[in-house]
C-alpha cells in the first residue's frame, strides 16, 4: 500500500501503526509489552466546517461517508444508512470524545494509509488516533497522548464493538523515534528503550487471513483467567498471570490440566522475557534480545499454539540468513505476520531471501516491509 495524495486542507494528522517486538497475548493478563511505532502510517487531511457535519473520503477504498455530531449513537450516515464499517472507526473517536466532554468540531476530512490493512499492524488504532489527534488540534483542547489511547480504545471496544487491549493506541499515540515502548498494560507506566544502533525492524506478512482468530483468542483467554482461579488459592494476591513468577510456576504447574498449564506457562514465561528483552537492550546486547524473540516464537508455537505453518516458515527461514539477530510471530497469530529484527547492513538481501524462499517452501506470496521505528500521532496545521 502506498499513501495517497492528499487535498491541501489547512490540518493534517498523522497516527503510525504499530508492531509488537515482545510480550504477545499478554497484554489481556495485566502484563508488560514492547510495541514500537512504526513508519507506515494513517494520514488525514481535514478542513473544518461550521455545522456539525462530517464528510469523510477513505481515498484507499475509494468511498464516501457522512455523519452528524448530535446523532452518533445511531450508527447511520446522513442519508440514513448504516454507517459502513471503516467510517465508524472516526465516528466512535467522536463519540467517545464527546461522551467525556471534549468538543468535537464538524470536519471535511479525506485520509490515506500505507498500514496494511488486516496484518496486525494496528491500522484501525492508527485511524482512531490520527482522528483523536485531529479533533484535539481543531478544538483547542489539552489532552495528554494517554487520553487520546484510551478514548480511541473505547470507541474500538463500545462503538465499533471490538473487544481490544490498550497496547495498540497507546504505541500509535505514543510512539518515540528509534525506541520501542516499555508499556505496563495495568499501571499505563511506560518508558522508551533505544533498539539497536545499526538494526531496521522488517515485517514479513504471510498473507494467510487470520480466520481462526477470534475463537482461538476466547478459548485461550478464558484459558488463562481459568488457570488464575486454580492458582488464587495457593498465590492469594494474585489477580492475573502477570503476577505469577516463573518460579511460582514450576512449582505449582502440576494443579492446572495439561492445556490450562501450557497456556498459563506461556504467559508467565512471556512476562520474563519482557523484562530480560530490556535488560538487553539497556545493555546493547542486540543478539540477547534476538534470541529472546526467536524464543517467543517457540513459546506461542509449542505453548500457546497460535502459529501456523506459514509463520514457522517466516520465522525458520528468517533465521538462517545473515544478519538475522530475532524473528518471531507477532499480533494475534494464525496468520498475519512476522517481525524481524535486522542488521541494516544486510536487509536488503534478508527482504529478497525471505521472500524467494517463503514462496519457494509454500508456493505463496510474502509482501515485506523495511520499517524503522517512529514518532507518534501528530497533528499541524499546513
Amino acid at each position: 500500500m502506498s499513501i495517497q495524495t492528499l487535498p491541501p486542507y489547512p490540518y493534517l494528522a498523522v497516527a503510525p501503526g504499530r508492531v509488537n517486538m515482545l510480550g504477545e497475548h499478554v497484554d489481556y493478563n495485566d502484563g508488560v509489552v514492547l510495541p514500537a511505532a512504526i513508519d507506515r502510517s494513517v494520514r488525514v487531511a481535514a478542513q473544518p466546517r461550521s455545522d456539525r457535519q462530517v464528510y469523510l473520503t477513505a481515498l484507499d477504498l475509494n468511498e464516501s461517508a457522512s455523519f452528524d455530531l448530535d446523532h452518533l449513537a445511531e450508527k447511520r450516515t446522513l442519508t440514513g444508512k448504516p454507517l459502513p464499517a471503516w467510517a465508524r472507526y472516526p465516528a466512535g473517536v467522536a463519540w467517545a470524545l464527546q461522551e467525556q466532554g471534549y468538543a468535537v468540531n464538524g470536519v471535511d476530512a479525506v485520509f490515506t494509509s500505507d498500514v496494511p490493512i488486516g496484518a496486525g499492524l494496528s491500522s484501525s488504532a492508527a485511524v482512531e488516533v490520527a482522528f483523536a489527534a485531529l479533533w484535539r488540534q481543531l478544538g483547542g483542547w489539552d489532552a495528554s497522548a494517554m487520553t487520546l489511547a484510551r478514548l480511541s480504545q473505547a470507541a474500538e471496544n463500545r462503538y465499533v464493538g471490538v473487544n481490544c487491549g490498550l497496547m495498540d493506541q497507546f504505541a500509535s499515540a505514543h510512539g518515540v523515534e528509534g525506541h520501542c515502548l516499555y508499556f505496563d498494560t495495568r499501571s499505563l507506566d511506560w518508558k522508551p528503550v533505544l533498539l539497536p544502533a545499526g538494526t531496521v525492524i522488517i515485517i514479513a506478512n504471510s498473507l494467510v487471513k487470520r480466520s481462526l482468530a477470534e475463537s482461538a483468542y476466547n478459548e485461550r483467554r478464558a484459558a488463562c483467567e481459568t488457570a488464575v482461579e486454580l492458582l488464587k488459592p495457593h498465590l492469594p494476591g494474585i489477580r492475573a498471570l502477570r503476577d505469577v513468577s516463573t518460579e511460582d510456576f514450576a512449582r505449582l504447574s502440576y494443579l492446572l490440566p495439561e492445556v490450562i498449564a501450557r497456556r498459563a506457562q506461556h504467559i508467565v514465561e512471556e512476562c520474563a522475557r519482557v523484562e530480560e528483552a530490556v535488560d538487553c537492550l539497556n545493555r546493547g546486547d542486540a543478539d540477547g534480545f534476538g534470541r529472546l524473540m526467536i524464543a517467543g516464537h517457540a513459546s506461542l508455537r509449542d505453548l500457546y499454539e497460535v502459529s501456523c505453518p506459514e509463520l514457522d516458515v517466516l520465522v525458520d527461514t528468517a533465521k538462517s540468513l545473515p544478519g538475522c539477530l530475532g524473528a518471531r510471530l507477532t499480533g494475534a497469530g494464525f496468520g498475519g505476520c512476522t517481525v524481524n529484527l535486522v542488521e541494516e547492513s544486510a536487509a536488503g538481501q534478508f527482504i529478497q531471501s525471505l521472500s524467494d524462499e517463503y514462496t519457494r517452501l509454500t508456493g505463496k506470496q510474502t509482501e515485506v516491509y523495511l520499517c524503522r521505528a517512529s514518532r507518534g500521532a501528530f497533528c499541524q496545521a499546513q
